[in-house]
Formats: structure tokens, C-alpha cells, sequence
């Protein structure tokens, strides 16, 4: 860019390249930004419901990735137009908000977007259809308040929670173990839930995989997993009632900070040395085993002779352990981190009722299990399959599971799946777009019929006909007056959702209907794109 001057002495810019960019305004910028977020709904249509396919995404280095969770094939797509991406970061903002309902916020927001455009050809106006999906959005939201039901559950009582993380897990490639997955995902909620104060912390439950064995295989340890094996191999490999010293210091002498070099002319001199470092290493072993600890975890390595003394010594120890899991450890074990060996107290070490090193089928593969922990609310989610690529998935899935019972923990309140609360929600707006006067009308009836988007994506993935299931459950809904019939995805044979026991949080139903909408009006407001000649 450049300031110059014409012959009157009048400033003006020069562009540099303006010719090489292209540029988009009115309709025509609208249009085209409408059609590259639909070809990203569109993309993941095909993966909504206990259905939907599967998507293979393979990256730049060869990596594979199979999976239908919405939030994750998205992350993984390589998109390119700004446009796009907005759709990208929808799916990652309900992914954190709620864990669940990823694809099923970007379909709706597609097919928020195809309405818009069908009123867009018929000459209204971007702001007055943002406005009209925005009253309709209020009008569908407070639906969901009337049709919502309340589960109660408790420690003992968890049936409701089991209901809600098999719905959720449904659509996952853990299907083969629903039960035994949902149940896994529940006991680890309430282990680490404050039901009095309805808060869950995600942070106290660690998930770690393994590769080889089967699905089923996968469990739940009451305290924490580490990827890690006990350093010397002629140390004991289970430890009943540990008492846990955990360093992040050096297990070594200490160096010195200069850069001057040590010259050794003599034997004896040499001997002076190794004395001094073996007199460090044995102070060292002494302060942990005066402190009363059966097992040390350092966070840094020691080399072979200290791994040999600490072994002479019957101190059991864990080396090159993450700063993530030393404190999770501290938490779980009631320990104090050490930071240096001359602050090693007796009350600063924790306790475990069982430590043990497990090791998995004909491979080297070794893993530590810490079991009843003197603080319970930390536990480690252990889950085993055939190949990295599943282990990933159902990790995936599990997390969907936690993130949606803790949603149930927080706020009790549920509608029922199967795509019967956008059909209710779809008729509460037709009927009060019939009290509307003027343009907002024919918004109203667009965003009512975009709600229809996804039961009839849900019967299509099925394998039935979207708009007969559709048009039936409308009807039975207006003359049964029941909120809960909804699409019949797994032939049970009846539509009744609270019957077939599909729910899906309020929260995260809301969630999906307000973050929709918010994306689409933001992408209607745009109506002018400047960028280089490869946008498309």
C-alpha cells in the first residue's frame, strides 16, 4: 500500500495486487458463504444418530482417524474457507460446552442456512430473517422447558444415569459393550462427583489405553494407572499399604553451575570423588527410607547406580513420571510433592492400599497400578483394543459419556431423543408464527422447518423414508398430544422415546438450538468478501 498525490495535491492510496484478488458483495457474497458451510453440514449428515456412518480421515503423515463424533471429524478436516471453519469452531464450542451433540448442531445450523437462502430468493432481507430465527429460537427453547422431564438418582440409585450415557454411547463404535461402557462412565462420575453441591471435576479422572486385548477388557481402577514399570527388575512388584514418596527432584549428586573442568591426576583422587557422589546417593536413600516411604516416584530419571542401591536398600521406585500424573498422584494419594530431599517428612508421604506393576501378553509391556487410594475421588478409566486407532475412539466415546452424566449432575432435567423434541419444538413455532404479523412469519415457518432437518436425518441413516417417518410422527404428536414420539431408528417397534429410554440432556438440547443459531445469524450479517483469487 501506498500514499501518493495527484496534480491538485489531493491524497489518495494505491492497492498493491488488487487486481489478483476477488471480490464479493451483496447476494452473491451471501450465497456463496451459505454454500460452503452447507457442504460442511452436509459432510456429516450421514454420521447423525445410533446409525450413522463412520468417516475415515487420513492426515498429511499417513495418520488414520475412523470415527463419527462430529466435533472430531471436523477438528481433522482440512478446511480451508474462513466460512467453513466457522462451522468448525461451532462443533468445538459444544464439544467443551457439552461434550455431545456435535454433528447434530452443525446439521441443524446447515439446515438453518438452506432456509435462509430459499428466503433469500425471495427478496427478504438477511437481518430480518436473523431476527425472526432468533424470536423462533426463544419460542422453541421455552418449548423444551415445558416438554423437559426430571430424573432422580442417587448414589445407589443410578438406573436414570445408566439411560442417559447408553444414549449418548449408542452411536459410538462401543456398542458391542453399551452396558458395560455406560456403566464405566457413571461409577466414574460419582466417584469424583460433590452431589451436595452438584459439581463434577473432570481433571480427577485420568483415561489411559492400552493396545491388545478386547473391549470388554476395559476397567475401571479406583485410584490411578501409570504407563510406567518399576525401575530395577529385582524389585518387589506389589507393595501392600504403600506409603508414597513423591520427588520432583533430581535423584542424583548435584553439578556444578560453573563451566570449569575437574582434572584427576590420581587414584586417589579419583576414589575422594566416587566416595563423595556414593556418600550423596546413600543420604539420599537414607531421608526417604527415615521418612518411613515403601516406594518412591521421582519425576526425573537416576542413573543405573542409584537404580542398584535403592534396590540393595528394598526401595521400590518409579522414574521419568509426567508432571500431569505426579499431581493427580498427590491428590489421589493424599502426598506432599517434594521439591528437595532436606523437606522429606514423614507426613508428607501418602498411602495406597495396593501397589502393583501389571504386565500385558507376550510384550515388555508394563503398567502400574496405585489401587485404593487414601483419597478415592481420583480414578483412572483403563481402556484396552485391538489397535491404537479404536483405543482412540473409544476414549472419544467415553468422554462424550462423562461429559453428558456430568450435565445430569448439574441439572437434572432431560427431553427425549429419537428427534421427537425438534418435531414438538417445530410445531410449538408453526403455531405461533400463525399469531406473527409481517416478514418475521416466514422466518419462523424456515426455522420450524429446519428443526425437521434432523429427525428426517435420523430416519434416513436408519434406513427408512425420512419424510413418511416424519410427516407420521407429526401427526401422532398433534393427536396423541404426547412430545416423546419420535423416530423409531432401532426397530423396537414403538415411538415412544420415553419408553425406549433415548434421552439427551436439556442443557445441551438448548445448547445446540442457541449456538446454531448465534453461527448462522453471524454469517448472514456478512455481505462483502475481499480475499485473495482462491477463494471459492
Amino acid at each position: 500500500m501506498s500514499l501518493v498525490f495527484d496534480e491538485y495535491g489531493r491524497p489518495f492510496i494505491i492497492l498493491k495486487e488488487q487486481d489478483q484478488k476477488t471480490r464479493l458483495k451483496g447476494i452473491a457474497a451471501l450465497k456463496a458463504n451459505i454454500m460452503a458451510a452447507r457442504s460442511v453440514a452436509g459432510t456429516l449428515r450421514t454420521s447423525l444418530g445410533p446409525k450413522g456412518m463412520d468417516k475415515i480421515l487420513v492426515s498429511g503423515d499417513g495418520e488414520v482417524c475412523v470415527s463419527n463424533d462430529g466435533a472430531t471429524i471436523l477438528e481433522r478436516m482440512e478446511v480451508d474457507n474462513e466460512i467453513a471453519k466457522l462451522l468448525v469452531e461451532l462443533s468445538r464450542s459444544q464439544d467443551q460446552e457439552i461434550g455431545d451433540g456435535t454433528t447434530g448442531v452443525v446439521v441443524l445450523a446447515g439446515a438453518l442456512l438452506e432456509q435462509a437462502e430459499m428466503l433469500l430468493d425471495r427478496g427478504l432481507h438477511p437481518r430480518r430473517i436473523s431476527d425472526g430465527f432468533e424470536i423462533a429460537c426463544k419460542i422453541a427453547c421455552d418449548n423444551l422447558e415445558v416438554i423437559c422431564d426430571r430424573v432422580e438418582f442417587d448414589a445407589s440409585n443410578t438406573s436414570e444415569l445408566l439411560e442417559v450415557a447408553r444414549t449418548t454411547l449408542s452411536s459410538k463404535i462401543v456398542t458391542r459393550c453399551l452396558d458395560q461402557m455406560a456403566q464405566i462412565a457413571v461409577d466414574a462420575i460419582l466417584a469424583v462427583a460433590d452431589l451436595e453441591r452438584k459439581d463434577v471435576n473432570l481433571d480427577l479422572i485420568k483415561m489411559e489405553g492400552k493396545v491388545g486385548g478386547q473391549m470388554e477388557d476395559s476397567q475401571l481402577v479406583r485410584g490411578i494407572v501409570l504407563d510406567k514399570d518399576i525401575s530395577h527388575p529385582g524389585m518387589v512388584k506389589e507393595i501392600k499399604n504403600a506409603k508414597i514418596c513423591i520427588l520432583t527432584c533430581p535423584f542424583e549428586p548435584p553439578k556444578p553451575k560453573t563451566k570449569h573442568n575437574i582434572q584427576i591426576d590420581t587414584v586417589e583422587k579419583y576414589q575422594s570423588l566416587y566416595q563423595q557422589e556414593q556418600a550423596y546417593f546413600v543420604d539420599m536413600v537414607k531421608k526417604i527410607k527415615d521418612a518411613g516411604a515403601t516406594l518412591a516416584i521421582c519425576q526425573w530419571g537416576f542413573d543405573d547406580e542409584a537404580n542398584h542401591l535403592l534396590m540393595q536398600n528394598e526401595l521400590p521406585a518409579v522414574r521419568w513420571v509426567g508432571g500431569v500424573e505426579i499431581e493427580l498422584l498427590a491428590i489421589a494419594c493424599g502426598a506432599r510433592i517434594v521439591p528437595r530431599f532436606s523437606e522429606l517428612t514423614p507426613d508428607k508421604l501418602g498411602t495406597a492400599g495396593t501397589v502393583r506393576e501389571v504386565s500385558f501378553g507376550t510384550t515388555k509391556d508394563r503398567m502400574l497400578f496405585i489401587e485404593d487410594c487414601h483419597n478415592s475421588k481420583a480414578v483412572t478409566i483403563f481402556v484396552r483394543g485391538a489397535n491404537k486407532m479404536i483405543i482412540e475412539e473409544i476414549k472419544r466415546s467415553i468422554h462424550d459419556a462423562l461429559c453428558i452424566v456430568r450435565n445430569l449432575v448439574r441439572d437434572n432435567r432431560v427431553v427425549y431423543g429419537g428427534g421427537s423434541a425438534e418435531i414438538s419444538c417445530s410445531l410449538a413455532v408453526s403455531e405461533a408464527a400463525k399469531k406473527k404479523l409481517g416478514v418475521d412469519q416466514y422466518a419462523m415457518n424456515a426455522f420450524a422447518d429446519a428443526l425437521e432437518t434432523i429427525p428426517m436425518a435420523l430416519a434416513e441413516n436408519s434406513g427408512l423414508s425420512g419424510i413418511e417417518a416424519l410427516a407420521q410422527m407429526k401427526t401422532r404428536q398433534i393427536q396423541e398430544k404426547n412430545p416423546w414420539l419420535g423416530v423409531d431408528c432401532k426397530q423396537v417397534g414403538t415411538c415412544d422415546m420415553k419408553q425406549q429410554k433415548v434421552l439427551e440432556t436439556l442443557h445441551g438440547k438448548k445448547q445446540q438450538m442457541l449456538l446454531a443459531t448465534q453461527v448462522v445469524k453471524m454469517i448472514l450479517k456478512i455481505d462483502d468478501v475481499i480475499a485473495p483469487s482462491g477463494y471459492q
